[in-house]
């Protein structure tokens, strides 16, 4: 496989990571403020955490893919 496949598929999902952070950051909900926010903070947690680990372990198996595929 091409190499620079691999950097438009990165540069694809930064961008779309970059674009939806946005998104929500600045909706009228996020401006206006949600009083509920600080309730069920450890479901929040836990959720976020979930994410992060999905992520990392994407980016583990990408790395992977990239070196294998690279020699």
């Amino acid at each position: 496989m091409n190499s620079s496949l691999y950097y438009v598929i990165f540069s694809i999902i930064l961008l779309f990571g970059l674009v939806t952070t946005l998104i929500i950051g600045f909706s009228r909900k996020n401006r206006e403020g949600d009083q509920t926010y600080f309730q069920k903070t450890g479901v929040k947690w836990v959720r976020l955490t979930a994410f992060y680990v999905i992520s990392i372990a994407a980016g583990i198996i990408a790395l992977i893919a990239f070196i294998w595929y690279s020699f």
